[in-house]
């Protein structure tokens, strides 16, 4: 409970966010904050854990239905994905401005399990075994590289549905 109260806090204020806003968000006094977290800098961490968690895009994705057709399927898990790309950036981007965190500090370990999690889901996705190019683990991992490249490269002029386009039918006009 406290860590949800702290998310959009910590997206605010980055690791400038007082114990005092903490509590006042969480509706809890301020000893509570330390009877749950040793220190400022454990909570912190708790709220990045939380942020790397793809659990509700998760969530959608597995609720896809798999007889529409994949473009479809493909843009509802892109709307899923982009939403908590953009969560977890806004947090990771303002502990980093804040000095909390240092460039590449996540690279590995929590984040690597996030996307790990990610792609494995995607992969559901492609039940059309006979109809596809490559495996649906590849196809998957090309996938979220692209909407990872998407945010990453400031292409927010790139439509969702002409990325899936490009992906599903190629650059080359027929």
């Amino acid at each position: 409970m406290i860590v949800q109260a702290v998310l959009p806090l910590v997206v605010e204020h980055g690791a400038a966010v007082t114990t005092a806003q903490i509590a006042r968000a969480a509706g809890i006094g301020e000893g509570t904050i330390f009877r749950a977290f040793k220190d400022k800098d454990e909570l912190l961490d708790a709220c990045v854990a939380e942020a790397l968690k793809p659990d509700s895009a998760l969530a959608v994705i597995a609720e896809i239905p798999l007889d529409q057709p994949l473009a479809d399927r493909l843009t509802e898990a892109a709307e899923a994905l982009s939403a908590h790309l953009e969560r977890m950036g806004a947090l990771m981007g303002a502990l980093h401005s804040s000095g909390r965190l240092k460039r590449g500090e996540f690279k590995q370990g929590r984040r690597g399990e996030s996307f790990r999690a990610m792609r494995e889901s995607l992969a559901d996705l492609f039940t059309d075994e006979d109809a596809l190019r490559l495996p649906a683990d590849k196809l998957a991992a090309i996938f979220l590289s692209l909407l990872l490249a998407r945010r990453r490269d400031d292409q927010g002029g790139l439509a969702t549905a002409e990325l899936i386009d490009v992906f599903l039918h190629g650059a080359v006009a027929a």
